[in-house]
C-alpha cells in the first residue's frame, strides 16, 4: 500500500503542470538565487530548504504565503523588470488551484471557478424567500407577541437538526479536502511541539507581519499592521459567535435553560462582541482590499474575496439587528433573513474563501514540522 501511495504521489508530481504552477516554480528559482527576502516570512524560509520545487512543494508554499506584499515591494526584479517576479500574485493563483484540486467531492471544486460566495448569496436569498412563505402560511411574519422567542416561530429541535446536519456535512467535506491536501504535501512524521507552534502561528497571524514584522504593504511600500488587526477582529469575532451558539446549546440541552436569554447572559454577550468584531473586521478588510496595489494577488479572485466579506457582514449585521429588535414585530422577518444568510454560508463554506484559513493552517503545520526537524536543503522532483 505504501508503494502504491508513493507511485500515486509521483504520478501527481510528473503530471503536466499548470501555467500557475510553472510560474511559481520560475519565480521561486529566481528568489532562491537572490535571497534578498530570505528572512521576510515562513514562505521564504521554507524556500531556502529547497533547491528545486515539485508540485507538492509549490502547493505547500502557495498556501504558506499570507500575501502580505512585502516581497513585491522589496524585489528588484518585480514588474516592470523583465524578470517580472511577483510572488503574491503567482502564489494566489496556485492557492485557488489547490482548493479546486483537493475539494471533496471532487466535482464541487468547480464552484471555485463559479464564485462560490455568489452562489452562497443566491442560496441565502432562496432560503429567505422560502422561510418568508412558511411564516406567512403560519401568520407569524408580523407577530409582535412572541416576547423575543425565536423558537415560537421555528421549533428549536427542527432548527438544530437542520443547521446541525448541514454544518457537520460541510465541515466533513472541508476536513476530507484538507486531509487530501496534507497527504499530498507532507511525508514527514509529526514531531513534538510542531502542533503548538503552528497553533500559535494561526492565532497570532505572525506571517502577516511582512518584512521584519513591520506589517503588510497595501497601496505602496509603506508598512501597516492593520491587515493583521482586521483579520484578528474577523477571526475572533467568528469564533466568539460560534462559542455563543455552543454555550446556548449547552444551556438548552444540559441545563434546560431555554431561550430567549437576557442581554447580560453569556451567550448574548459572546454573540454581541463577536458580531461587532465581524462588522469592523470585514469592513476594514474590504477597505484594504479596495485600496490595495493592483499587482497584489489575483484580480480574478477579487469577486470571491469581496463576496466572502459581504457574506460575513450580512450574517453579523442581520444577527445584531435580530438581537436588538427581537421584541418587535420585525423579529420574524429578521429571523428569516439571518437564518438564510447563515445557511447559505454553511452550504458554501468548503467551496469559497473560507477554505483558505483551513489550508493555510495545514501549511503552517507542515512548516512547523520542518522547522522542528531542522530540515536542510533538499531537491524536489518535477
Amino acid at each position: 500500500m505504501q508503494q502504491l501511495n508513493a507511485l500515486i504521489a509521483d504520478a501527481k508530481n510528473f503530471s503536466e503542470p499548470s501555467a500557475a504552477v510553472t510560474e511559481v516554480k520560475r519565480v521561486l528559482q529566481i528568489c532562491n538565487a537572490c535571497r534578498y527576502c530570505e528572512g521576510f516570512c515562513a514562505t521564504f524560509q521554507s524556500m531556502t530548504r529547497r533547491l528545486d520545487f515539485n508540485l507538492a512543494d509549490i502547493h505547500f508554499m502557495a498556501n504558506l504565503c499570507h500575501n502580505c506584499g512585502a516581497c513585491l515591494h522589496a524585489c528588484q526584479y518585480a514588474p516592470p523588470n523583465e524578470f517580472g517576479v511577483n510572488i503574491p500574485q503567482a502564489m494566489a493563483k496556485v492557492r485557488l488551484e489547490t482548493y479546486q484540486t483537493y475539494a471533496w467531492p471532487a466535482k464541487m471544486g468547480d464552484l471555485y471557478q463559479k464564485n462560490a460566495i455568489a452562489l452562497s448569496m443566491l442560496t441565502s436569498t432562496a432560503i429567505i424567500l422560502f422561510l418568508f412563505g412558511l411564516l406567512n402560511s403560519t401568520n407569524s411574519l408580523f407577530n409582535s407577541n412572541l416576547d423575543g422567542n425565536f423558537y415560537a416561530i421555528f421549533p428549536h429541535n427542527s432548527l438544530a437538526q437542520l443547521f446541525g446536519v448541514v454544518f457537520v456535512a460541510m465541515s466533513l467535506a472541508m476536513l476530507i479536502g484538507v486531509i487530501n491536501f496534507w497527504k499530498a504535501i507532507s511525508t514527514d512524521p509529526m514531531v513534538s511541539g510542531a502542533a503548538q507552534d503552528a497553533t500559535m502561528d494561526v492565532l497570532t497571524l505572525k506571517n502577516l507581519g511582512g518584512g521584519h514584522q513591520q506589517g503588510c504593504n497595501e497601496a505602496d511600500d509603506a508598512f501597516s499592521l492593520w491587515r493583521r488587526r482586521f483579520h484578528h477582529m474577523t477571526f475572533y469575532g467568528f469564533m466568539l459567535c460560534f462559542a455563543a451558539t455552543s454555550v446556548a446549546t449547552i444551556y438548552h440541552y444540559f441545563f434546560g435553560w431555554v431561550a430567549p436569554y437576557a442581554y447580560t447572559s453569556l451567550p448574548v454577550l459572546l454573540g454581541t462582541i463577536g458580531g461587532v468584531g465581524l462588522i469592523f473586521g470585514p469592513i476594514g478588510l474590504l477597505y484594504l482590499n479596495l485600496k490595495r496595489h493592483e499587482l497584489h494577488g489575483d484580480s480574478a479572485q477579487k469577486p470571491m474575496d469581496l463576496g466572502f466579506i459581504a457574506s460575513l457582514l450580512a450574517i453579523s449585521i442581520s444577527g445584531l439587528a435580530l438581537l436588538i429588535l427581537r421584541d418587535t414585530r420585525y423579529m420574524g422577518i429578521l429571523l428569516c433573513v439571518h437564518l438564510g444568510f447563515v445557511m447559505g454560508f454553511f452550504l458554501m463554506m468548503p467551496y469559497g474563501k473560507f477554505a483558505h484559513g483551513i489550508y493555510r493552517s495545514a501549511a503552517l503545520l507542515k512548516n512547523a514540522v520542518e522547522v522542528r526537524m531542522g530540515k536542510t536543503v533538499s531537491v524536489g522532483s518535477d
